[in-house]
Parts: C-alpha cells; structure tokens; sequence
C-alpha cells in the first residue's frame, strides 16, 4: 500500500521529540524517557558509519541523556533485518508490536466537534486523565505541542465537560492522527469515531489525500474501529530495548 520509507520520516517530524540528532539516515530522538515514539532511535536508512560503531553511538547518546537506549524497527526497511540480529547479540528483544494503518480522508464533519489549531486546556484535561501516568502525560502534551502547523486538535464535549478528543498532523500530502483518547465515563458510545470522524474530513480541507495511524496490534477494539473507517494495515514495527 505504501512505501514506509516514505512515510515513516514524516511520522517523525509529525510527533517531534523535544531532543532530535541523526546519524546519517539513524534518527535520534530523546523526551523524558515514556513515550517510546520520542525516545528512540529510528534507523531509517544507513548510518554514517559503520553500523557497530553506529550502535556504540546511539546507546552513548542515550547515557549521556540518562535514558535507555531503544530502537524502532520497521518492517520492510532493509536496514531493520540486519540490525534486528545486531541488537539481539547484544542483549536486546522486541515489544510492542504496532501497526501502522492507511485510510481515507474526507467526509462531513461534525458541529459538535470543535476543531482547534492548538490544544486547549480542556483539550488537555482529557489527554492527561487517559495517560498512564502524570509524567506520561505531560511529556506526550509537550510533544503534540510541538507538532508542525497545519496540526488540529479535536475535542467532543458532553453536557459541558470534555469527554473525547484526537489530534492530526498534515505533511506530505499525508495526515498522521494522534492521541485519540476517550475520557473512562464515556467509552463504547461512538465518540472516537465521530472525532476520528473530523479529523479526517478537515485533513481533506487542509490538503491531505490520505491519513494513517499508529495502533498497538493487540488493541483489538481500536484496529476494528479503524478498519470500519476505511483503514487498512500497511505494515508494523517493534521497539527493542533490554530488558
């Protein structure tokens, strides 16, 4: 369906860690150490050096951060088949297997559905309710802070109080959807479709021809939903990290 050599650079720079450096085509990205999207490495193409050295590199770019060193590998590139044996010599085994689904943009939007060009406060108060932790939630509020503009942030709002909300990156001709969060009180009642819903159909307006997603590959619940959307799996990725 699509290349991930092309679309995994810009789902880097659609969720921008607060740290960035490269290795040649290695990509570096260092928070405050949770969200593992912007806290490990992206091998994307070849590094500049050779890839022993490389990997010296990365885990002392890590250390010298206080974080541990991880490494996202995608399916379909070729640099990740060798560096998979190179990482399990060295101590290291996959988790959290994702994938990354590809669907359409466009279709009605949804009045009820206010869509922002930065994340408000109630916005917020979703966002940091659903994470797994305080500090998981400040440091992934930080990151769709520093999505590149045009971005948008949507929030569905029942009897006055935030109850749903999602976010969206433009870039590439391509819209990356985030942070799809429902508040614990209004799960199962169709509130991430209709965001999701939104989001798609102001990615159109914005200039994007199609959108993708990241989903865990055992969050049964949300791939259905996606693939009812029009979404279908385009490929999958690992981290690996010592244990």
């Amino acid at each position: 369906m699509i290349d991930p050599a092309v679309l995994e650079p810009l789902a880097d720079d659609a969720w921008p860690a607060r740290e960035r450096d490269r290795l040649g085509g290695w990509r570096l990205n260092a928070s405050a150490g949770r969200s593992m999207r912007i806290n490990a490495c992206w091998p994307l193409s070849a590094p500049d050096s050779d890839p022993e050295a490389a990997l010296n590199a990365v885990e002392a770019w890590y250390a010298a951060r206080g974080l541990p060193p991880q490494f996202k590998l995608t399916d379909g590139l070729s640099e990740s088949i060798d560096l998979a044996k190179r990482l399990a010599a060295r101590g290291y085994a996959a988790s959290k297997e994702t994938l990354v689904m590809l669907g359409p943009t466009g279709g009605e939007g949804d009045p009820a559905i206010q869509v922002l060009a930065t994340p408000d406060a109630a916005f917020e108060a979703v966002f940091t309710a659903t994470a797994g932790d305080p500090e998981d939630g400040r440091e992934r509020i930080e990151a769709l802070a520093r999505i590149p503009a045009p971005a948008r942030f949507a929030r569905l709002d029942v009897d006055g109080a935030p109850a749903a909300i999602g976010a969206s990156a433009i870039g590439g001709g391509f819209a990356g959807v985030f942070g799809m969060r429902t508040a614990p009180d209004h799960r199962r009642k169709g509130l991430a479709r209709r965001v999701l819903r939104a989001l798609i159909a102001e990615a159109a307006t914005l200039g994007a021809g199609r959108a993708w997603l990241q989903v865990e590959a055992g969050n049964a619940p949300a791939i259905a939903l996606y693939a009812d959307e029009g979404f279908a799996p385009a490929y999958g990725y690992r981290y690996w990290a010592r244990g």
